[in-house]
């Protein structure tokens, strides 16, 4: 009898603690498991809240008469939009913003990759000058604005000290002020702010060539420049693609420098590209509708350069393969 109710309390305990076990492997899987379903949920919550809704809200006010001081907002439907393809303004920051663009990306990747390629190689200094040329992307914007304005400063500027130097001019130039110099002195500032950038990521492609690839091009008896345009340009292409495309939306939604510099003038809004023009609109002449929609256009543009760049990827990767 004794003998049996031991093995029965001996039973008992042994269920109990695999009932026990049991819950708490329960409880750890779900502490284990729960984690990455609250980030991902976190992040979700995220992009909803604080990039999502924003665009809906965009593009619902972009169909609206929203402007400030209006007693009731209603539904216009694509009445701002037929207003976009009539404003001439429009066009004219547009053809700005795309002029800007063009000469920002190629002139911050070529010297990108000119800067990247002579500091590639082995010489003394080298880690001095990489850092030097790192500079300028680290400088905060405003404080690259404020001493450029200094040196452009029409009365004590030093570009004027230098202007004067060559024959035929002895007045003082406005360098902000006059239309034809407005644009290529913004442009020069946008190039000297983000070329490090590409810099140091077309250095880093470089870097990432294997050796032996130049190895056996040196036996081929490859030319320095058969090299360079046999192994290392087709080699970080996919670089200078990803460059471009980033070099492409920084430009395009390019404010402070611009803002700070000029304004968007001097005159008729020779440097006022979509994105000052869609400040304007919304904040200055509180037109949240019409901005709205310039914002719109803007997006569609941005997402316009993406689905290149994916585009020349894809079909860059095909061409590898065969």
């Amino acid at each position: 009898m004794s003998t049996s109710g031991n093995i029965e309390r001996m039973f008992q305990s042994a269920t109990a603690e695999a009932v026990e076990e049991r819950a708490r492997q329960r409880r750890g899987w779900s502490r284990h498991h729960s984690l990455p379903y609250t980030l991902v949920f976190l992040i979700v919550a995220y992009l909803g809240v604080f990039i999502l809704f924003p665009i809906a809200q965009q593009f619902l006010t972009s169909f609206s008469n929203n402007v400030v001081g209006v007693d009731k907002v209603t539904w216009v439907g694509l009445r701002n939009y037929e207003r976009l393809f009539e404003d001439e303004d429009f066009w004219f920051a547009v053809q700005v913003t795309f002029t800007y663009m063009a000469f920002v990306v190629v002139g911050a990747v070529s010297l990108g990759l000119l800067a990247a390629l002579l500091l590639n190689r082995k010489f003394r200094g080298r880690n001095l000058a990489r850092s030097a040329i790192a500079v300028p992307w680290a400088f905060p914007e405003i404080s690259a604005v404020l001493v450029f304005l200094w040196m452009c400063n029409p009365t004590f500027g030093v570009m004027n000290v230098f202007a004067r130097l060559i024959p035929g001019i002895e007045n003082n130039l406005n360098w902000l002020s006059d239309p034809k110099l407005a644009m290529p002195l913004v442009i020069a500032l946008s190039i000297w702010k983000a070329f490090p950038f590409t810099f140091l990521v077309i250095l880093a492609a470089l870097q990432a060539i294997p050796r032996e690839t130049y190895e056996a091009a040196e036996v081929d008896g490859a030319n320095p420049l058969q090299v360079l345009r046999h192994i290392t340009i087709p080699e970080i292409t996919p670089t200078l693609l990803l460059m471009a495309v980033l070099m492409s939306i920084f430009s395009f939604k390019q404010f402070t420098l611009i803002w700070l510099t000029t304004g968007g003038g001097p005159y008729g809004g020779i440097t006022e590209t979509l994105v000052l023009r869609i400040y304007q609109t919304a904040f200055r002449f509180f037109d949240l509708a019409y901005g709205a929609t310039l914002g719109v256009s803007g997006f569609v543009i941005v997402l316009g350069l993406t689905l290149l760049f994916v585009y020349a990827q894809q079909r860059q990767d095909r061409a590898r393969r065969r």
